[in-house]
């Protein structure tokens, strides 16, 4: 069985590390790998050739949109086969979640998931890209 990395990018080492728990708890064939910075995450996907990069997107420098569309194309350029996922809380930014949403349906991201979705919908998405 081949394993699967993704690769989680998120602004809070605890919150990446509990989405990596919930993910490790429910999918067996992956492995989670936790970028230690935003300015490392296109060359964590290099190293580890993740099926998914999983970024988190806030209001915040440096995981506003469009610091997140500047490491997604990096990571296509090398990784084309990488799926790109933003992660948004659209209830703290209904703004953002539409400039998300926006970026989406230009083709610039796969996916995206709104935070307040459920662990077993987040595990099935992914599961499913």
């Amino acid at each position: 069985m081949k394993v699967r990395n993704i690769v989680l990018d998120t602004q809070s080492g605890l919150y990446a590390r509990a989405i990596r728990r919930i993910l490790l708890q429910d999918l067996d064939d992956y492995q989670v790998v936790i970028s230690e910075a935003p300015d490392r995450t296109a060359e964590c996907c290099r190293i580890f050739r993740p099926y998914a990069l999983l970024m988190e997107v806030t209001g915040n420098v440096p995981w506003m949109l469009k610091e997140r569309l500047v490491i997604q194309k990096k990571v296509k350029k090398q990784t084309p086969e990488c799926k790109i996922v933003l992660l948004v809380d659209e209830v703290a930014d209904r703004g953002l979640a539409e400039q998300v949403k926006q970026a989406k349906k230009e083709g610039n991201i796969d996916g995206f998931i709104f935070s307040s979705v459920t662990e077993s919908y987040l595990v099935s998405y992914l599961d499913s890209l």
